[in-house]
Parts: structure tokens; C-alpha cells; sequence
């Protein structure tokens, strides 16, 4: 009987060298499918999003990190990707060329909407990922975009938001 279970662990030690070995290029495709997943999507937080994207990378290459950390940190990761699709934020970045920069208030609602407002509030704009462009829009969506930066900060209760949605062409 202890023969057979001395076997049995063996042969699970041995399973969990070749789960090992394994482990590692399903880490690096999982990798390389959220920086392709990042660089496809609406362009917000994109300091915050490319550091932890390169501490995971940087990790990966580190031997004293275990797999089973470097893949809960990776599962880390796409939560926090994943919870973004759901979440209401508001924050303040540069917008504009490295020669010109300007800093404005963003609005994010899920993937679905990414818009800006002047600090002064006279311009706003929104992201149209077909042209992969920020679009100034009409002043008549200031007001919706100070209501959800006022939401998103909880400043105000969950309300409808009347912002643009660019959908692609095609779809009516």
C-alpha cells in the first residue's frame, strides 16, 4: 500500500514539472494578448495600464517570482481590465501632442464612452475609435459630461447620462 502511494506522489511531482513548463508560454500568449487587447482599446489611464503591463513583463523574466505568482498577478490584471467595462471613472491627463499638451478632465463609462472637458469647461471632446481620434463636440453635450464627472466622483447620485455614442457605420 505505501508502495503504491510512494508511486502515486511521484508521479504527481513529476505531473507538476511538466505542468511547469507549461505554465510559462501560456503566461507569455496571455501576455502579449492583453498589450494587443490594450492597444486595440479606447485610450484612457495609459501610464497606469502600460507600468502594469511592464512589471508584468518584467516579472516573467524574474526566477525568484514563482508561477503560480506571476500567473495570479497576470489573472490580477485582466480583472482589473475586465472591471473597467463596468466601472464609471473621471480623472485628469494631458491631451494633445508632446509639443502642445494640455491638461483636461476625462470621463470614462465602461468601454462604451470616452470623453474630455477644458478645466475651463468650454471645449469637449470625444474618442471615435474608428479614426482613433479625440472629435470636439457641440456645446451642447457639457452640461451631460459635467453631470458624469460629478457622478463618477460620487458628487451626485446615478442618473442617465446623455453623452454621444459613435457607433460604426452600418449600424442604425
Amino acid at each position: 500500500s505505501q508502495v503504491t502511494e510512494q508511486a502515486s506522489l511521484q508521479a504527481q511531482i513529476d505531473g507538476i514539472t511538466t505542468t511547469g513548463r507549461e505554465m510559462v508560454p501560456l503566461m507569455q500568449d496571455m501576455l502579449g494578448a492583453l498589450e494587443q487587447f490594450i492597444e486595440l482599446d479606447v485610450p484612457f489611464l495609459e501610464q497606469e495600464r502600460a507600468a502594469r503591463l511592464s512589471g508584468l513583463k518584467a516579472m516573467m523574466d524574474r526566477a525568484d517570482v514563482t508561477h503560480s505568482e506571476k500567473f495570479r498577478r497576470i489573472l490580477e490584471a485582466y480583472q482589473i481590465e475586465n472591471e473597467y467595462g463596468r466601472t464609471i471613472e473621471t480623472y485628469q491627463a494631458s491631451l494633445g501632442q508632446a509639443d502642445n499638451p494640455r491638461t483636461v478632465q476625462f470621463l470614462r463609462v465602461g468601454r462604451v464612452v470616452l470623453v474630455y472637458q477644458t478645466l475651463d469647461g468650454l471645449e469637449s471632446g470625444v474618442w471615435n475609435q474608428k479614426t482613433r481620434s479625440f472629435e470636439v463636440l457641440s456645446p451642447e453635450y457639457s452640461r451631460a459630461i459635467t453631470k458624469g464627472m460629478r457622478i463618477a466622483l460620487k458628487q451626485a447620485p446615478p442618473d442617465l447620462l446623455r453623452l454621444p455614442l459613435l457607433t460604426p457605420e452600418g449600424d442604425k
